[in-house]
């Protein structure tokens, strides 16, 4: 075996290996710290990839799920104020069959119109100030737009929930004074009664329609934060034992070039 002084090849090769535990040790303690394996895109490129996508379809996903729940609050806002219309028109008709009646007095039937009139101005009332976060609730044309991030994910749903006016409603100019003019208002306001009901079964539907978009967003959501979870954390255990594993080494590694650089001072035994 050759001796040289000028290269300590055993120290050099212990050098560089203790280099490289050293890294993978620091890494490892990284993982352990933040709790995800991918730290950089040195770690796992195509892993980080992956990973932002998914998440960039979560942060889609989450927000299309409130849309969807905005847009049941409107429903329901607007499902709330057709209610109230139909208890009112309820009530019309209380007043309009007892209008019909030719039993009731002139002055009465003056009473009795005053009240439906002031249910048709309430009705009125109802249909432009229901509003939702500042926006008419009838009549207007709302759009909710869902989408989990890519081009061909998105759905747009339109809600219009009719205007229930006393004009819409076929209401307008009817009246209580006499027994023929309110057996006329009876069957208008029959009808109106099943206008409104029908809208409400539209809305109902809706509301339906949207609320179980939202529950497939927010399963998919689930779904895409597992996977991204399986990609990006890292797997305690054996991120403990890899711990284990380098710190040992890197022990070993720094016994090994104290030897190594020991060994080269035998050469001076020789020139004693």
């Amino acid at each position: 075996m050759s001796i040289s002084l000028l290269n300590n090849v055993s120290s050099l090769a212990a050098e560089n290996q203790l280099d490289i535990t050293s890294a993978n040790l620091q890494k490892t303690l990284q993982q352990l710290s933040s709790g995800s394996r991918i730290n950089s895109g040195a770690d796992d490129a195509a892993g980080l990839a992956i990973a932002d996508g998914l998440a960039a379809n979560q942060a889609a996903l989450t927000q299309s799920a409130q849309n969807a729940t905005d847009g049941v609050g409107v429903l329901q806002v607007a499902d709330g104020a057709l209610s109230q219309v139909t208890a009112l028109l309820n009530r019309a008709v209380t007043l309009a069959t007892e209008a019909s009646s030719s039993t009731v007095s002139s002055s009465q039937d003056a009473a009795i119109d005053n009240e439906y009139q002031a249910i048709l101005t309430e009705i009125g009332n109802i249909n432009s100030t229901t509003n939702f976060n500042g926006q008419a609730v009838f009549g207007q044309s709302l759009s909710v737009y869902t989408s989990d991030g890519t081009s061909t994910g998105s759905n747009s749903f339109t809600i219009t929930p009719a205007a229930i006016d006393t004009g819409t409603l076929a209401l307008s100019g009817t009246k209580l004074d006499n027994a023929t003019d309110a057996q006329a208002a009876l069957t208008a306001i029959t009808a109106a009664i099943s206008t409104v009901s029908l809208e409400r079964g539209t809305v109902g539907a809706t509301i339906e329609q949207l609320q179980a978009a939202s529950s497939v967003m927010t399963t998919e959501n689930q779904n895409l934060a597992t996977a991204q979870n399986n990609i990006t954390s890292a797997d305690v255990g054996q991120t403990v034992a890899n711990m284990t594993k380098y710190s040992i080494l890197e022990q070993t590694g720094m016994a090994a070039l104290q030897q190594s650089n020991q060994a080269q001072q035998s050469v001076l035994k020789l020139l004693q």
